[in-house]
């Protein structure tokens, strides 16, 4: 007996997965009649896909063996990750002073890799929730990698915090249980603590919606796994879904509610992550600007993250037909609006500080222009500022290798922008008697190499593991489209 997967596709009068009667998660309901149908609009993915070439093609990597090619990258991530294990273990058993901190600059590399990888999360579940939420279809190919990259950035980020604890044995301090020492409790007013309660939210939910949205591929890849063990995972973790009406109709409700859930998230987590500067009294962080700065940050930096992954997927895993240049352009956009507000959250911090009269302000902003650390500080513009502008030109957001090596750039301004924060408000205090330089250590640089290791190790265990591409969108987006064509007489 043919498997369900080979069913539903070889039939393709059904709608999507099985379900004659709803044009797939994402689509407009209507009654199948073209007076019913939002304007029809060619969907991003090319070739003329049939549902059983989506089901064939986006499971091919998980059923051929590893190229050489994603073994030379593993072996290299995995290179990076053991060095900074190394790192951190000799860090922890020789204790902070191994790290370039001194009394004046209490946070450099640590809290800087902190916010540089909570911000990189973010643009998943954007992805996934915000742009679910207003029916962007074009989301469909790259909705579930980048809500994995959300997945393994917040474990990066997570450790940091952790490890500049001197003693990560006692992490459990933090939580806020009844305990046998007396009257020693967390403190609820610091923002510190906060990170603790939405971090840990914002990985939870993340990780469920990512989780229910791969149910439906995992029970896909269970019907076409060879391997008994591999078939025996799918089975379990796509929890006996049979791809009936009724489950898609709960699946879908779930995964709604979900989003809703996860939008808020989106905001909150790098607000909450921006008031351990914001509610500080240290000259150049405590403004109300930080908030929505760091927000729209977090999107920029997340979609040029998300932009250098799907454009290594697309070419590695043979995806060029699912992530298309339509898909590069429209994430290009998006990197124009935010980078946009990123520029303009520069400008409104000179401003205001010019404006409010305040010695200590100016004397911050003009130091980070002119002062030891104006090769960080330019470098961070130049990234952050002048190189989204290239991507108001068509040619250059669709030219994929020109657009591969502007993410970096923006990914590495990105970085700096948070390293000047911090280092030079720190660096230049109150009191010219406490000035204090820094410069990172190797256990530092080891460190922040060891989480770039960390994190493509596990994302490219997720491509062999998973499927990238969400099938069953991808399925509803086609569906959507040749209903679309049905109605219009085409």
């Amino acid at each position: 007996m043919a498997d369900r997967t080979e069913l539903y596709d070889r039939d393709e009068s059904f709608a999507v997965n099985g379900r004659p009667d709803r044009p797939g998660r994402g689509a407009h309901h209507g009654s199948g009649h073209g007076s019913h149908l939002a304007p029809f609009r060619v969907p991003f993915i090319d070739g003329d896909k049939t549902l059983a070439q989506v089901t064939d093609e986006v499971c091919a990597p998980l059923e051929r063996k590893s190229t050489l090619a994603w073994k030379a990258t593993f072996a290299v991530a995995f290179t990076a990750m053991a060095i900074g294990v190394a790192c951190v273990a000799y860090q922890i058993a020789t204790g902070i002073g191994t790290w370039g901190l001194n009394r004046t600059v209490g946070w450099a590399f640590d809290i800087t890799n902190f916010v540089f990888w909570i911000g990189i999360g973010h643009a998943g579940t954007l992805i996934s929730a915000i742009l679910f939420l207003f029916r962007q279809r074009w989301r469909t190919s790259i909705n579930r990698a980048a809500e994995a990259m959300t997945i393994f950035a917040v474990i990066c980020a997570g450790l940091f915090p952790i490890i500049h604890m001197g003693r990560p044995w006692l992490a459990y301090w933090m939580l806020p249980y009844p305990n046998s020492r007396g009257s020693l409790w967390v403190n609820f007013r610091s923002p510190l603590l906060w990170d603790v309660f939405a971090i840990s939210t914002y990985f939870l939910i993340s990780l469920v919606f990512w989780y229910l949205g791969l149910v439906p591929d995992l029970a896909t890849a269970r019907d076409r796994a060879k391997s008994p063990l591999r078939r025996r995972l799918y089975a379990i973790f796509s929890l006996g879904w049979n791809g009936s009406t009724r489950t898609w109709t709960r699946y879908e409700t779930v995964y709604l509610l979900l989003a809703g859930l996860a939008t808020p998230l989106v905001l909150s987590v790098h607000t909450i992550v921006s008031f351990d500067f914001a509610t500080s009294v240290i000259p150049g962080w405590h403004t109300t600007i930080f908030p929505p700065y760091f927000v729209a940050g977090a999107v920029f930096s997340g979609f040029a993250m998300v932009l250098t992954l799907m454009i290594i997927a697309r070419k590695t895993l043979r995806f060029e037909e699912y992530i298309t240049v339509r898909h590069i352009e429209a994430m290009c956009k998006i990197i124009i609006v935010t980078g946009g507000c990123v520029a303009l959250a520069y400008g409104t911090e000179f401003f205001t500080a010019w404006y409010s009269a305040n010695g200590y302000e100016r004397f911050v902003f003009l130091n980070r222009a002119m002062g030891p650390f104006k090769w960080a500080y330019w470098t961070m513009v130049g990234c952050n500022v002048l190189v989204p502008q290239l991507l108001w030109s068509k040619k250059v957001r669709t030219n994929v290798a020109l657009v591969f090596v502007l993410s970096l750039l923006i990914n590495v301004g990105m970085w700096f922008e948070r390293f000047v924060i911090i280092v030079t408000s720190l660096s230049r205090d109150y009191l010219p008697s406490s000035w204090s330089g820094y410069s990172p250590t190797l256990i530092e640089i080891g460190t922040l190499l060891g989480s770039f290791g960390l994190f493509f190790t596990l994302f490219l265990l997720f491509c062999r593991a998973l499927p990238v591409i969400a099938i069953g969108e991808v399925k509803g987006v086609l569906g959507y489209a040749r209903g679309a064509r049905k109605g219009a007489g085409q």
